[in-house]
């Protein structure tokens, strides 16, 4: 039980006084292995069910939490609950946003609803848990307040964003963020749905979870809160992963990795997946069944930086025309798809098989008292497997991990492609390393695709935007503001190039994630050698700016169809072309949001305006410089 003299350090206004006042019992978390000791419900069990009665609908089982040697592994029995619907978010202020209203959505009162959630929570066993938004810093006090059996969504959190263990809270902690965890709602409220709900006041950002998947709340509500501050204040958190890289010959790079959801974001800081006697397997031909390979046997060293959210604030920005990032979390909510067996990422495995602290896996297949494996995915049904494998990882475990602000040399951005050849036209057309100028740079950040095939997300069919900085779906203000912090963003910082790389296809190449580690040791071994006008050249469609001429790491050169495209004899000219267009024509509705507001900048009124006409490449040129 929580004593009134502990209550009262969260004393944020009468509603958090009468809830903590009036629950059936309130536990401050006193650290980590507490949360995952109640996690579990009683300290013999091994396996707990977190769940619920439901009015009119009896018993429902939101997740079954195993106790395993390495950790916590929760599932979901509900294949639904195993990935983030985009549609989640819902604003309930009367705040500037392009967002959906509570009131318009659900057509009933806010007041009401939010009446209702502390009615509930009141009638709970309550767990708090204190931490920091974005980094102690920021002095961002918040607060995770939830019922207690569903512990192992407060031991997600913690290990995403941290927790200030019981004896470390300061006299007074008055939460500027608070995160309400209410599942039951999304059955007698939502239809079922993954909805998040967001209510934005003077003093206090507060966050209504009305699910158990951490993704939309505990990870991309903190992340919108984050937004939210930065739109006020003038500055942006950016949806990337950032990583230092050193040649063997110790050179430095960093590079900052940007894209929609299941755009490369953390396997750009995984080392390339190797074949048996050392090589990569470069891609395999979806229609001749060959391969090629790259004999690189000694790759770069990786010291990690920010996995997915990398803050830019003002207070670490420096003068010398580099933007300067650091983490906005303090662990990583880690995809693992794409291992499928023992030894593709010895990295990883290791770090997550016998980790110094528990983990929390999830969608993963799990037996109580075992090790759980992050290349055994549970099924979503008999014999297809989630898509969507989880595990967090704790930021002070990865080996070399940097603590402090770097400086990015290359902003990269990611998008999943599908395969392109004459007999099915894609905007699979994308070679695996193109240059941008920053007017087409910020371009790409207000589209930010989803791309092919999208594993994080329910939504995957065609292709869709994730919207301005591809955090959009994150963000509870107005995209205009945030694509005008974007572009200020990049004026401010010329000294930070751009560039271009897809995964999973290249026309009729499977490449995975390939292209993205081969363009990071390429582009680590030129080193602050960037490109001379000479080594680049137009791209066929202006929107991918510069294909490179030619491509050599350690001696070996990369076959010319894996930087341009329409030379593949499976694809061609008519062909790329006509992806060109699938991918012109989405460029343009999307783009057209921008237009029909007057608060866009002048110059990004410009510069897609040069798009919607077809621009070409120098015409691109003009804007920011010539740059």
């Amino acid at each position: 039980m929580i004593a009134a003299t502990d209550w009262k350090k969260f004393l944020a206004n009468n509603e958090l006084a009468d809830l903590f006042e009036n629950a059936k019992s309130v536990t401050i978390a006193k650290d980590f292995q507490e949360l995952v000791a109640l996690s579990l419900g009683s300290p013999d069990a091994d396996t707990y069910e977190v769940s619920y009665d439901i009015p009119g609908k009896g018993k429902i089982v939101e997740a079954i939490v195993d106790r395993c040697r390495n950790g916590l592994a929760a599932n979901y029995p509900e294949p639904y609950m195993r990935r983030r619907d985009p549609d989640t978010m819902v604003i309930a202020d009367e705040k500037a946003t392009d967002k959906a209203h509570y009131n318009e959505r659900f057509k009933t009162p806010f007041p009401q609803f939010r009446k209702e959630v502390l009615a509930w929570l009141k009638d709970q066993d309550l767990l708090v848990v204190p931490f920091y938004s974005g980094s102690k810093e920021l002095g961002y006090t918040s607060l995770l307040i939830g019922p207690k059996n569903a512990a192992f969504f407060s031991a997600s959190l913690a290990s995403l964003q941290g927790m200030v263990d019981k004896k470390d809270l300061p006299e007074v902690w008055a939460p500027k963020a608070v995160i309400f965890l209410a599942p039951t709602f999304r059955h007698t409220h939502c239809n079922g749905k993954q909805i998040v709900v967001h209510h934005r006041s003077d003093n206090i950002h507060e966050i209504f979870s009305l699910n158990l998947y951490p993704g939309p709340s505990a990870k991309k509500g903190i992340y919108g809160v984050l937004l939210n501050l930065g739109e006020k204040e003038g500055w942006i958190t950016a949806h990337g992963s950032t990583v230092v890289v050193t040649t063997p010959y110790d050179n430095e790079l960093v590079i900052m990795h940007e894209g929609a959801s299941g755009g490369g974001k953390s396997e750009m800081l995984q080392y390339p997946h190797r074949q048996p006697d050392g090589r990569l397997l470069t891609g395999t031909n979806i229609m001749t069944g060959k391969a090629r390979y790259i004999p690189l046997f000694q790759g770069c060293r990786l010291n990690p930086v920010t996995d997915d959210m990398a803050l830019c604030h003002p207070s670490i920005q420096g003068e010398n025309g580099k933007l300067i990032v650091q983490d906005a979390e303090q662990g990583w909510f880690v995809r693992v798809n794409h291992i499928t067996k023992y030894g593709t990422d010895n990295f990883l495995e290791e770090m997550t098989m016998a980790p110094k602290n528990p983990l929390v896996f999830l969608n993963l297949y799990s037996v109580p008292k075992a090790t759980c494996l992050i290349w055994e995915p549970t099924e979503d049904k008999p014999g297809v497997p989630c898509p969507n494998p989880r595990v967090i990882i704790p930021r002070d475990i990865v080996p070399g991990i940097v603590k402090t602000p770097v400086e990015v040399n290359i902003r990269s951005f990611g998008i999943r492609t599908p395969p392109c050849t004459t007999e099915n036209p894609t905007y699979g057309i994308i070679g695996m390393l193109h240059i941008l100028p920053r007017s087409l740079a910020w371009l790409w950040r207000l589209v930010s695709p989803r791309g092919y095939d999208n594993p994080s997300i329910t939504a995957s069919e065609g292709m869709s935007s994730e919207g301005v900085g591809s955090y959009w779906p994150f963000a509870t203000g107005r995209r205009v503001d945030q694509a005008n912090l974007l572009l200020k963003q990049i004026i401010q910082t010329p000294r930070t190039k751009y560039s271009l790389t897809p995964n999973q296809y290249i026309g009729a190449w499977k490449v995975g994630f390939m292209p993205q580690w081969i363009v990071r040791e390429y582009l680590a071994r030129r080193g602050s050698a960037f490109f001379k006008p000479n080594q680049l050249e137009p791209a066929r469609c202006p929107l991918l700016g510069y294909t490179v001429q030619s491509l050599q790491i350690e001696g070996f050169f990369l076959n010319r169809d894996f930087l341009q495209v329409e030379v593949q004899p499976e694809v061609g000219e008519e062909t790329y072309d006509k992806g060109a267009k699938i991918l012109m024509d989405f460029f343009k509705k999307e783009l057209a949001l921008y237009l029909k507001d007057p608060g866009l900048d002048p110059l990004g009124k410009q510069i897609i305006e040069c798009c919607m006409r077809d621009g070409k490449i120098e015409d691109y040129l003009r804007f920011i410089n010539n740059s």
